[in-house]
């Protein structure tokens, strides 16, 4: 292909995930209400009420509830697009294991978001709410605790996908489990970094209970990679199957 007809699948691929999040978006905005419910149900089992301080905040909530859904609903499309762009540029059975392991990216991906909902929030939240409590009244704005929200449940649910990611790499012979581990020591800070970027507080409490579930994902990874590991062949251009047909021999 040239650089013309790349650029023409990349715009046309990219219309595809702008009609998807279109669609998506335009679908989570009817049940904006009972997800919004959803998402405050930690705080609310907390005893508190967030608040709305400014004119626009309820209608930027609702836009942002609705985008933020509707990307979740439209990323299989997403990622299908991503994959298949980037399709051709490898062998026939690195196809065919990216094209397995997308139903698990998915999955992992909604077990991590479940994950961060159901364990790590009730204890964020009950923890910033009694925090000074007896001295300060702790009252939340509905902007800030939804950006606190999305925040968590979306990057822990994108850390869940790393130890399938990692094992398509190692069987794709991108990665090793040797090397991962030798870089153990950079990604506990990056992970550090990762932990202290998603939680918006600088308290060690809600930082380390970020950092724990990246800190097993990361090693689940090193040992897929050990497992899964195979050296990759460079390819030969020099063979028949490489040659496009109408320069091959009748």
């Amino acid at each position: 292909m040239t650089l013309m007809d790349h650029l023409l699948e990349l715009r046309t691929r990219l219309i595809w995930v702008v009609g998807a999040l279109v669609i998506g978006t335009a679908v989570s905005m009817l049940f904006v209400s009972p997800l919004l419910q959803f998402i405050l149900l930690p705080l609310t089992e907390a005893g508190a009420k967030p608040m709305a301080i400014g004119p626009t905040d309820t209608i930027s909530v609702f836009f942002k509830v609705g985008f933020t859904t509707g990307a979740v609903i439209a990323m299989p499309m997403i990622v299908y697009h991503i994959i298949a762009f980037a399709s051709p540029g490898l062998y026939p059975h690195e196809k065919r294991n990216l094209i397995l392991t997308l139903p698990g990216i998915m999955v992992l991906f909604v077990v991590g978001a479940l994950f961060a909902y159901f364990m790590l929030l009730p204890t964020a939240v009950g923890f910033l709410q009694g925090f000074l409590g007896d001295i300060i009244a702790q009252e939340w704005t509905i902007d800030k605790y939804i950006g606190f929200v999305t925040r968590i449940v979306f990057w822990i649910g994108v850390a869940f996908e790393m130890p399938l990611v990692v094992a398509f790499l190692a069987r794709a012979g991108l990665v090793s489990g040797q090397q991962l581990l030798g870089f153990w020591r950079q990604a506990v800070v990056i992970i550090a970094i990762v932990a202290a970027a998603i939680t918006p507080t600088v308290d060690p409490v809600n930082m380390t209970l970020v950092m724990m579930p990246l800190l097993v994902l990361y090693a689940s990874s090193v040992g897929l990679a050990y497992l899964l590991y195979r050296p990759r062949a460079p390819r030969d251009f020099s063979k028949e199957d490489f040659i496009p047909s109408e320069y091959q021999d009748d």
